[in-house]
């Protein structure tokens, strides 16, 4: 996993705000929600919004895995903040460890902000327990008549 993992690189996208455009499409592609969307929570994290940053993994410049840091991940439970969302990583560099390596970076990210826990909502059981994830309850999805999975990393 090691070896692996030297050949890639995890940024933030406030350290390399220059890939924003490349970034949101990319994020568009994975989850089909408007590219606007995804502009917009990248611009407030280039201002210095202190909750949203964006966390990329990268094989040169190819982008082949990220994931956010938002207040809320559209759910009801208002409360529990920040969110880890549109965790996502290319088929074919799945199986790799890349996903953990993300999710350690964006959680020690956070905590030298002074951000601990942090959450995150899915449908997947089994995966996130695997890197320090604890199922916390279930959440009532915004604008959809169904539940998802929270975990919280403490």
């Amino acid at each position: 996993m090691g070896s692996i993992m030297s050949e890639y690189r995890i940024i933030k996208l406030t350290e390399k705000p220059e890939i924003k455009e490349k970034a949101a499409n990319w994020f568009h592609e994975k989850w089909d929600i408007p590219l606007e969307t995804y502009l917009q929570s990248m611009e407030a994290a280039l201002k210095g919004d202190t909750v949203q940053e964006w966390y990329l993994c990268l094989d040169g410049e190819k982008i082949i895995a990220g994931m956010d840091v938002i207040e809320n991940d559209f759910h009801d439970r208002k409360d529990l903040v920040p969110n880890i969302c549109a965790v996502y990583t290319e088929e074919r560099y799945r199986g790799n460890g890349i996903c953990g390596k993300l999710l350690d970076f964006a959680i020690a990210d956070n905590r030298a902000k002074g951000i601990s826990p942090v959450y995150l909502v899915t449908d997947h059981t089994n995966f996130y327990e695997r890197y320090g994830w604890e199922f916390l309850c279930m959440v009532q999805r915004a604008g959809e008549n169904k539940t998802g999975r929270m975990y919280i990393h403490r």
